[in-house]
């Protein structure tokens, strides 16, 4: 999924800097490879306990971290009741021809979207907000594989704790 373009998709280079580490560092670095999954709670699909999660398992409501490169395909994901960088507010497809419309189409369907959704979110307009958003959007890669998906993310000016929604800031 992306930021303004994308998910991360593994590298050649990754794994052989993965590999390279594990060698280095002896196999007490698997649990740093391979990191614990975050989880949820059964009944209210919130995230209960800090964890990866991937990016096509986001969901409205779910706090996050580690969203900062250009294309990224996992976050750390976290209970909104501990200290986030990002909260995802709204969720919507593209619709567009079957074939993928292009970073541009997207970037401006994304930008509207969210901007949009944005005041019902938080409770003032994105001109009278300290806050700001983003969003992660989909790739011709990963749109070729079904995903249309937009999940537009709020973002304070510090770390947040709690969700942001209402706060009128």
């Amino acid at each position: 999924m992306s930021r303004t373009s994308p998910r991360l998709r593994v590298t050649l280079v990754a794994a052989v800097l993965a590999a390279g580490a594990l060698t280095l560092s002896g196999c007490s670095a698997i649990t740093d490879l391979f990191p614990k999954e975050a989880a949820r709670d059964a009944e209210t699909q919130e995230i209960s306990e800090a964890g990866e999660a991937d990016v096509f398992s986001l969901s409205v409501g779910d706090c996050f971290n580690d969203a900062e490169a250009e294309e990224i395909d996992s976050v750390d994901a976290i209970p909104c009741g501990e200290a986030h960088d990002y909260e995802a507010y709204f969720a919507f497809d593209v619709s567009a021809d079957e074939a993928f419309p292009g970073d541009d189409v997207i970037s401006q369907a994304a930008e509207d979207g969210c901007l949009a959704e944005f005041p019902n979110f938080v409770g003032l307009s994105y001109e009278e907000s300290t806050l700001d958003f983003n969003y992660l959007s989909p790739t011709e890669g990963s749109w070729e594989n079904g995903d249309h998906e937009i999940l537009c993310i709020i973002i304070g000016p510090d770390k947040t704790t709690g969700s942001l929604a209402g706060v009128a800031l």
